[in-house]
């Protein structure tokens, strides 16, 4: 089942550049530092818990940062600005683009024209990241998982925004925090430390709070985020019919928030809940669920009976 955004083939789209230019070398390199710094954090992580540094104040930090900036994507970023699986009240609409900021995974209006470029083209030529590009030989899938994975995020071509989110340029809120990137990129890693800081009272507090609720914690949720892109798009069970190799993997459900029920998402995008079937767990879907309950969000796009009616089994 297709989602009803501006992500759809048209005549118009036809006409509009699918690239918008070549990203600048400088902006590779900080891409580069970005990715790489918080994945070399996480794999000193282990050797650095078991002698020193590592507390429940830094666990602590690093579950909270974890969650508000992972749901910022999963809720925000993913599910209302990309596919629109729900209204939110503005001040919603901005704390969410913000808390997805805060996973410095690139600007908001950018990730989004990004992600409906990838359910535009799912794994075909166009899809930015899909890991079936280079065959399907034992290399060539080596190939296509790092692509997927991370590889893609160093490819120069920047997705046309005026294309794939003409309705996020138009956007004033959504514009100024795209624009503010860099300060929330800022203020991700350093309002642990200072929380840190503050919580115990000494430098050393604040050092290892930058560390595990700062640097570990971002690296942890990129790599959770791009396995949807890579291991989502290769291993799985497929029960629903999409256009392309998205499958539900389980063991992701929670570190994801529930997107790895990725077969299920891409059989119907603007669905506000991906785990469908009995025991799987969303919890982006139950963070909508609450804001619906609280009066903040309208609309949502739940899986009542006949809209899974119209989903098409694969066993069928």
């Amino acid at each position: 089942m297709s989602s009803a955004l501006p992500t759809r083939t048209s005549r118009s789209d036809a006409a509009t550049p699918m690239i918008a230019g070549r990203t600048p070398v400088s902006q590779v390199v900080l891409i580069a530092l970005f990715t790489i710094t918080p994945l070399l954090a996480l794999l000193a992580a282990v050797p650095f818990a078991w002698g020193w540094g590592l507390g429940w104040w830094d666990i602590g930090l690093a579950l909270f940062f974890y969650y508000a900036s992972g749901l910022g994507v999963t809720v925000g970023f993913h599910r209302l600005f990309t596919h629109r699986a729900f209204k939110a009240k503005t001040p919603l609409r901005v704390g969410l683009a913000i808390a997805g900021s805060f996973a410095m995974q690139g600007p908001v209006i950018q990730w989004v024209a990004d992600h409906r470029r990838h359910h535009a083209f799912a794994d075909k030529e166009g899809d930015p990241h899909s890991p079936w590009l280079y065959g399907t030989g034992p290399i060539a899938v080596a190939k296509g998982f790092w692509h997927a994975h991370m590889g893609w995020l160093f490819n120069r071509d920047q997705t046309n925004l005026a294309r794939f989110a003409p309705d996020m340029l138009k956007d004033r809120a959504l514009t100024w925090v795209n624009r503010m990137f860099p300060v929330w990129t800022l203020a991700t890693l350093v309002l642990p430390a200072l929380l840190g800081g503050l919580i115990t009272q000494s430098w050393w507090g604040a050092l290892t709070a930058f560390f595990w609720a700062g640097l570990v914690r971002v690296g942890v949720l990129h790599h959770v985020t791009w396995a949807v892109n890579s291991i989502c798009h290769m291993v799985g069970e497929r029960p629903y019919a999409s256009r392309d190799r998205a499958a539900n993997f389980w063991p992701l459900a929670i570190a994801s928030f529930g997107e790895s029920w990725h077969n299920s998402h891409h059989a119907d995008p603007s669905c506000a809940r991906h785990g469908v079937g009995r025991g799987q767990l969303d919890t982006s879907a139950r963070v909508i669920w609450a804001f619906e309950k609280l009066g903040w969000v309208d609309e949502v796009r739940w899986p009542t009976p006949q809209r899974l009616a119209k989903r098409t089994l694969r066993d069928a």
